[in-house]
């Protein structure tokens, strides 16, 4: 324990390392201030990249020695120039801003999981319920649109209250396989959200070919 916690270690350097820190941590808060956003969850894929490269710039100066901290002040202050070109370059091309950004993609239309992206790797299902479910949502059946957006919050478009309709519930109480069927009774797709009256167990969604239901909801929201 004493090699690994202080042996070879310079006391005299430990005060400095604390001054070097400061002030590496002080110059990261102005690159962040100056990228101008305003917190993390408006950071695109490309914003977190161009963060994540400068670790290194600006951790290594804080404990060895052989860096001066002005290296750390040139490459921060060289990567937000090129971070602002790019930037703008980006806003005069919509070609050059999905290559960098991506794009908002469709996960609800019209009451149902839109079915465009079900092959995406980044497609989780469980995760939507979660976004959802933290914007009062009881069931889709309210939503007309839900997109996620390049930063990864969700955008929600919803039905008036009238409009409500049947759809797939998704708080767990209710977001339960069906095991019986009753006559006249709405019933929702669990993969898709395809609304359905059904009578039989085995029949398949015609949109999305899937077999398992659950009973679906129509509340309206609060």
């Amino acid at each position: 324990m004493k090699k690994i916690i202080w042996e070879g270690a310079e006391w005299d350097f430990l005060l400095e390392i604390v001054g070097r820190s400061v002030i590496m941590f002080i110059l990261i808060l102005v690159i962040l201030r100056l990228s101008g956003k305003k917190g993390v969850r408006q950071l695109t894929l490309f914003e977190v990249a161009i963060i994540l490269s400068l670790g290194s710039a600006a951790g290594d100066p804080m404990f060895q020695e052989e860096l001066p901290v002005i290296y750390a002040f040139v490459v921060l202050f060289s990567v937000i120039i090129i971070y602002k070109f790019i930037t703008w370059l980006s806003s005069k091309s919509v070609f050059i801003n999905k290559i960098l950004e991506g794009e908002a993609m469709v996960v609800v239309r019209d009451g149902m999981f839109d079915l465009k992206h079900e092959h995406d790797g980044d497609f989780s299902k469980m995760e939507f319920f979660s976004e959802l479910r933290n914007q009062s949502v009881e069931h889709l059946g309210q939503v007309r649109m839900a997109l996620l957006e390049i930063d990864g919050s969700m955008s929600i478009l919803f039905y008036q209250e009238d409009e409500v309709k049947y759809g797939l519930p998704l708080f767990p109480d209710d977001y339960k396989k069906v095991e019986s069927f009753q006559l006249y009774d709405f019933h929702a797709c669990m993969y898709c959200g395809f609304i359905e009256q059904l009578h039989n167990r085995e029949s398949k969604c015609p949109r999305c070919r899937h077999t398992e239901w659950s009973k679906a909801i129509n509340t309206k929201r609060n």
